[in-house]
């Protein structure tokens, strides 16, 4: 396998750090911070970001007027500017402009000079905060210093830094609170990362309101938001800093420290920049939002250095969160967005009905319960869900006796019609000679299509759809059949989710016998169960046809919610299932994702209606248009070449 190059897949390696601090001591806080860099790029930092006023300390208060600190600040610029070893740092400094203001400053280096410096707009002067004593607001500042020590740069608000195609904003600590940022101004501007050094004191649920703060931001303005707190070095006279430093994307913390440590800390991850992009030219939103004017761009030059590997890990199971509280909560959610939708198209459809084929698999166990909620939210009762069950030539005892369990179990009679009688005569209709091929498995899909929404005319019911996301991706589904519904309810819950929803409603929503039934659902493999069984066991695993669904539903959500290509998909891939499944199996079933992915559209532009239920979904009156047409060979012959030497 060749080794992959995180670089030119648009990931950027950036650090936040707080360091031990001596206050009013400039000198001896810029050789800190240079033995830091020299750390740090020994990782491949590209951008490494400082707290607010690091140089000087943020509580030295009246020493900011003393010229020895002032002096001494730009003494200790110059240091940095010849000691740093990254491409890019962005440190806080106090500034003496030449009409005698005071501006709390965060000063780029790079290339051996001052690149710019980027003043605060919002001075804090309320509560703890005593800002406006020393500094005076950097907002309207547009100025150019020509000097003979630190050479020629800007100071604006307005200037964002570009290293390796990266357009790099910058705020400082009071900036990010206020209603209006000049942080959103950077990001209209071009801006797909920004910095944010920080002096915030730390208060009780402080931090969470801090840690929402950037999340969100990022969230908003679709860019990825470094963030550098001072740290508990700084004086404790009246407040207590804690280092508080991570790192958001697009709305998600995707780093985070340690806080109240005495001693220096640093956090290195990297920033998916491709993925900002991609978020930014799919969110009409954004792009229609009005651009502020142009902004000054300033090249930090250089490229990065290659990246074999990333730090910052992605979840195997990208559809289902790790946290099991936060699972909790998701999975309520799911259920409740799955049986509201349903309920309100039966007030639609003016039916009081709801018609479903129970096949004892995890597919219709899901959308049964999600009926079943349905039906208690509209106060109608169980009795009105009619539960069919269609066994055929590939149907297995243990299936069937799921279908029976479940519906015993929420008191719903469950009617068994064969479909045996019915395809071997179509069968014989069409002078098939017998053969398990296509047309004797669609054939069963079919018949027991046409039964549901013939028995859905018969009671004045709608048909409740069961295929998911994961089927719907790979057009596993016979069109036309299983494919056709009323309404889906599971048309958006990938394929990795349903066995969590299953398996927490037996947990959290169920009686013993109910969560027993689904606990044997749960231990039946994934089968459409369309060939005849050997020795009364499922024959056709669907699996080990298409490949196992972590993997595919791993491939769809970086395809779709990130915009990646097969190469970036594989190589995290390659990462996130290391130990589990090896290079070659991964590269296998990617391929067999992209040539179902691309080929299979004509089934996903006449879906049926259902709910959304998460950012990934594959409706083609909502999210994902795409012609049926559309050319696949191309990403083959990327696959295939992965493994090339």
């Amino acid at each position: 396998m060749k080794s992959p190059n995180f670089s030119q897949l648009q990931y950027l390696r950036v650090a936040t750090a707080s360091p031990v601090i001596a206050i009013g001591d400039p000198m001896t806080n810029a050789k800190v911070i240079a033995a830091t860099c020299q750390q740090l790029s020994g990782h491949g930092v590209a951008v490494g970001v400082f707290p607010e006023l690091c140089l000087s300390g943020y509580s030295a208060e009246d020493l900011f007027y003393t010229e020895a600190l002032l002096i001494d600040t730009r003494r200790a610029l110059a240091l940095l500017c010849n000691e740093s070893t990254l491409p890019l740092i962005a440190v806080g400094a106090p500034w003496r402009l030449r009409d005698g203001r005071l501006i709390n400053c965060a000063v780029l280096i790079g290339q051996g000079r001052i690149l710019g410096m980027v003043p605060k707009s919002v001075q804090p002067n309320y509560g703890e905060f005593y800002d406006l004593r020393w500094f005076a607001p950097g907002g309207q500042v547009n100025e150019t210093e020509v000097t003979q020590d630190l050479g020629s740069f800007q100071i604006r608000v307005d200037q964002l830094f570009e290293f390796d195609q990266h357009l790099i904003g910058v705020e400082i600590c009071e900036d990010l609170w206020a209603p209006l940022t000049p942080g959103t101004n950077a990001a209209l501007a071009g801006a797909q990362i920004m910095l944010n050094l920080s002096a915030s004191n730390e208060l009780i649920s402080k931090a969470d309101y801090r840690r929402d703060l950037v999340r969100m931001t990022s969230a908003k303005n679709l860019c990825a938001y470094i963030y550098a707190a001072a740290g508990a070095t700084e004086s404790t006279k009246d407040v207590v800093f804690g280092g508080h430093c991570m790192v958001a994307e697009a709305g998600q913390i995707i780093a985070e420290g340690e806080r109240f440590s005495l001693e220096g800390q640093t956090l290195v991850t990297e920033i998916d920049c491709q993925k900002l992009m991609h978020d930014r030219a799919q969110n009409t939103t954004f792009s229609q939002a009005a651009r502020p004017r142009a902004y000054r761009i300033v090249s930090a030059g250089g490229v990065s250095e290659p990246l074999t590997r990333l730090t910052r890990q992605y979840p195997a199971h990208p559809f289902v969160p790790l946290d099991e509280g936060e699972f909790d909560a998701r999975a309520q959610e799911i259920l409740s967005i799955q049986s509201t939708g349903l309920a309100r198209r039966m007030l639609a459809a003016n039916t009081q009905k709801l018609v479903i084929g129970l096949s004892g698999g995890l597919d219709s166990t899901l959308a049964f319960l999600v009926a079943k909620d349905a039906l208690a939210k509209l106060d109608l009762p169980p009795a009105n869900l009619h539960a069919i069950t269609l066994p055929g030539p590939g149907t297995t005892a243990g299936t069937l006796d799921n279908a029976h369990g479940l519906a015993k179990a929420i008191n719903v009679s469950l009617e068994e019609i064969s479909i045996a009688p019915a395809v071997e005569q179509h069968l014989k209709d069409l002078n098939h000679q017998g053969d398990h091929d296509v047309v004797f498995e669609n054939a069963q899909a079919r018949e027991r299509t046409q039964i549901l929404f013939n028995m859905a005319n018969k009671v004045g019911g709608i048909v409740v759809g069961t295929g998911d996301l994961s089927e719907l991706a790979l057009g596993w589904c016979t069109f036309n059949a299983d494919h056709m519904a009323n309404y889906n309810v599971n048309s958006s819950v990938p394929k990795t989710m349903m066995a969590y929803l299953v398996r927490w409603y037996a947990k959290h929503r169920s009686q013993p016998d109910l969560a027993q039934v689904l606990e044997n659902v749960l231990a039946t493999p994934i089968s459409p169960e369309l060939i005849p069984p050997k020795d009364g066991e499922i024959s056709q695993h669907t699996e080990a046809l298409v490949g196992p669904y972590e993997l595919h539903d791993f491939f769809l959500y970086h395809f779709l919610r990130t915009g990646a290509d097969a190469t970036k998909i594989f190589y995290l891939a390659v990462a996130s299932f290391a130990g589990k499944y090896d290079a070659q199996t991964i590269q296998k079933w990617l391929g067999q994702f992209f040539k179902r992915f691309m080929t299979q559209q004509f089934k996903r532009t006449t879906l049926p209606p259902g709910p959304k239920v998460g950012s990934v979904s594959l409706s083609p009156r909502g999210d994902w248009r795409m012609p049926d047409e559309a050319a696949v060979e191309h990403i083959l012959q990327e696959v295939e070449a992965l493994l090339s030497t």
